[in-house]
């Protein structure tokens, strides 16, 4: 090993994807041992699925803008020269694959009827052949990972003393040579018999290669999952059915007694007859076996084919089992979310039969159960849950962008404010005649409809109320929240709607360093208030009263104003309207507030239908505690 290698070897974080050059070559170049893994440029990676076959590097690589430079003749896996010698994308590897079935089913056959070995199939076999040893040449030339170091080596004697000291080496050329061709160089005569059938099952090693296009096959999101393991199942039953056949009858072929052979019985002279009919033969006495229905009109006649028989139907149990388990586990898993929708409907009928729930409960329940399976895949918490926050923001910025702009509240601030807070909010269905809101409730979150419609209702006097409607880029709940207070209205969904909601604590801690969109927030909502209809307002004489003193106070200068406007968010991002300090080095009139002896929470009790008291709001938390009388 080099001078250069070895220091690569010995490095505390060895890259890659760095050139191990031997001195030779070292003085040719003149330059630093560039890396071999270069950043892909763009265009490279036409799809993404190709990423999972790609060669990965350690983390804390240390990648080269520049272009892979290997040794003269050396292939990088995953290097586009590769795929240009070796016809792009695959093609390559697909057509060998294409020839390995062949190889499967020439083998065998060619076992069980050995003259079209030297027959007709000869010419084919020995293209087909060629085709392997080009295969096998180019192995010598293709770098690899060595997977002490995760350096890519592209030492032509390392590759070739790695390729020639495993077991690949000689399976593949023994699974290459034309055994009955170089027979005949050296005797000068064509030789038929079984040794060279068992010689030519030898390409059967070929066979790997299908197993791992089986395998890129089922991880590649392009194919079906099913359909890809159920054509590899076929093959594996086909493969087994040709096989199992072609021996059977190479047996009966070799036998002392043709007569007393499970063919001869029914046929007497077969060799005679037509190989086809022969090869249908063996196929039928198979199928008939593998799938236990055994007619009875082809059977083992002598002991050899009893033997053979009762480990074939003993693999024919290990055989079915993994068949039907297979299968048994692809049709459970594609119709899995349909036994779960299905178990929890019960599950839902059963408990609103034994507790007695009113009808209309017990149709919500099941909307809504029925809504979460249908808009499973379309759930945010699903498929966010792995993926980084750039992407989820991306993703919340190209759904929810314009609803959120477009929303009262949010106009006219920033735009990375909005960003930040649509990175925050989850998307939610829900199914018509749904509460979203109950009125009273603790403000934990507020709403912005994408799609639907909503109503705006109110308990009075035991009887539900109707006071609004609310659509698409509408808000509900953030009066609550805003003034943390208890839910004044209770928003039922009208139809099916999908909403996007935002909870009180992320939304205080993204507005808080935004002073001035802060300000836009707040001068937003005070307008909102005033334009509210009549009939809504007076379910919230607060808000009323508010109002009120807002509008005594118009003769205050403008910069004052939004100072006062801003001063009634806090650091926890709630309206003051409970009474808090506000910044005393700024002249203002003193605010006005009604305050009561009871919390808010509690209703019918004589202190709740007391007046409140007005007083003005001290510079304290002393002097009004002493207002109140505490």
């Amino acid at each position: 090993m080099s001078s250069e290698t070895a220091s690569a070897t010995r490095s505390p974080a060895p890259l890659l994807a760095r050139q191990m050059m031997s001195p030779e070559s070292a003085s040719e170049t003149r330059s630093p041992a560039p890396f071999l893994l270069a950043r892909r440029r763009s265009g490279e990676i036409n799809n993404l699925a190709t990423v999972s076959s790609s060669l990965l590097p350690a983390f804390g690589t240390v990648i080269d803008d520049g272009y892979l430079q290997l040794k003269r003749f050396i292939i990088a896996p995953y290097d586009r020269r590769y795929r240009q010698i070796v016809i792009k994308n695959r093609w390559w590897q697909t057509f060998l694959v294409v020839l390995v079935i062949y190889s499967a089913w020439a083998s065998p056959f060619e076992l069980a009827f050995d003259h079209v070995a030297t027959g007709s199939l000869m010419p084919v076999d020995l293209i087909v052949d060629s085709f392997f040893a080009i295969d096998i040449i180019l192995t010598f030339f293709v770098a690899y990972l060595d997977k002490s170091t995760y350096l890519l080596v592209d030492d032509p004697k390392k590759i070739a003393l790695r390729y020639a000291t495993k077991l690949w080496f000689p399976m593949d050329v023994a699974s290459t040579l034309p055994f009955q061709v170089i027979y005949r160089i050296f005797t000068g005569k064509l030789k038929r018999g079984s040794a060279f059938g068992f010689l030519n099952l030898l390409r059967l090693w070929r066979l790997r290669r299908v197993s791992k296009l089986f395998a890129r096959l089922e991880k590649d999101t392009r194919f079906s999952y099913f359909g890809t393991r159920f054509i590899k199942l076929i093959c594996v039953t086909l493969f087994i059915v040709h096989s199992v056949g072609c021996f059977q009858y190479w047996m009966a072929a070799h036998y002392h007694i043709k007569e007393k052979t499970w063919i001869g019985a029914e046929l007497g002279n077969f060799e005679e007859r037509s190989i086809w009919l022969g090869y249908t033969y063996s196929l039928y006495w198979t199928i008939t076996t593998l799938t236990t229905v055994g007619y009875g009109d082809l059977h083992a006649v002598n002991t050899r084919e009893k033997i053979f028989n009762i480990f074939f139907m003993l693999f024919n149990i290990g055989l079915t089992a993994y068949i039907i388990g297979n299968m048994t586990n692809l049709i459970v898993h594609s119709a899995y979310r349909t036994f779960v929708m299905r178990d929890a409907i019960n599950q839902i009928l059963r408990y609103a039969s034994k507790n007695r729930l009113p009808e209309s409960l017990k149709e919500q329940m099941m909307a809504h159960m029925q809504l979460k399976f249908k808009t499973l895949e379309l759930q945010q918490d699903e498929v966010f849950g792995d993926l980084p926050k750039a992407i989820r923001s991306s993703i919340g910025q190209h759904l929810f962008q314009r609803t959120v702009e477009k929303a009262y509240l949010f106009k006219e601030i920033s735009e990375d404010l909005i960003v930040q807070l649509i990175a925050e909010m989850k998307a939610e269905y829900f199914p018509p005649k749904v509460d979203i809101i109950i009125q009273n409730e603790i403000p934990t979150d507020f709403y912005i409809i994408v799609s639907g419609q909503v109503d705006l209702l109110i308990y009075k006097d035991g009887t539900e109320q109707f006071l609004s409607k609310l659509g698409p880029s509408e808000m509900a709940g953030e009066i609550g929240v805003l003034f943390n207070i208890p839910q004044p209205f209770t928003v039922r969904s009208k139809r099916l709607s999908q909403v996007i909601r935002i909870s009180h604590q992320h939304f205080k801690q993204i507005v808080q360093p935004h002073v001035d969109d802060g300000r836009t927030i707040i001068s937003n909502f005070t307008q909102y208030l005033k334009d509210l209809k009549k009939e809504i307002l007076e379910e919230i004489p607060f808000v009323t009263e508010l109002l009120g003193d807002l509008n005594n106070e118009q003769t205050i200068p403008t910069e004052e104003v939004k100072e006062r406007e801003a001063s009634t968010i806090g650091d926890d991002g709630d309206a003051k309207v409970k009474g808090a300090p506000v910044n005393s080095t700024s002249p203002r009139l003193p605010m006005r507030l009604v305050i009561h002896g009871n919390h808010p929470d509690e209703a019918n009790t004589e202190e709740s239908n007391k007046l409140g008291k007005l007083i003005h709001l001290p510079e304290s938390m002393e002097d009004l505690l002493q207002l109140a009388g505490i």
